[in-house]
Parts: C-alpha cells; structure tokens; sequence
C-alpha cells in the first residue's frame, strides 16, 4: 500500500494532495477577487481560512496511516 514517504515516493493517497489543492485554490482566490467574479471581501475572507486549513494540515500530518511503517 504506501511506500516510503521520506524518498518523496508518496502513495496517490487525499492526504498527500492537500497542500497542493490548498495551493491552487488560494491562487483561485485571488484571480476570480481580480478578475470581479467575487468579491474583495469574500477574498477577505477565504485566504485567511486556507492557510489556517494549510496549517493544520501541517500541525496534523503525522496522522496519515497509509505510509505509517509498521
């Protein structure tokens, strides 16, 4: 199932994509607040909440259990 995470070979696992999917979508934030399809205020709103999610994805990392050597 996983391999090992410390060679950078990482199973496809959600765990592993988070922070590139937070990633993405804070850039997303920030294009769609420019380009007027959100709000400036909403933006406000939504980058903040992302690095908190960032955060705690890092803080919580060492839950994941597929790579959990055994």
């Amino acid at each position: 199932m996983g391999t090992d995470c410390g060679t950078g070979s990482c199973c496809g696992c959600f765990c592993h994509k988070t922070i590139g999917i937070l990633i993405v979508l804070f850039g997303l934030t920030f294009l769609l607040g420019h380009l007027g399809v959100i709000s400036g205020e909403l933006v406000g709103i939504i980058w903040p909440t992302l690095i908190v999610l960032g955060g705690l994805k890092k803080t919580f990392s060492g839950l994941c259990k597929c790579c959990d050597p055994k």
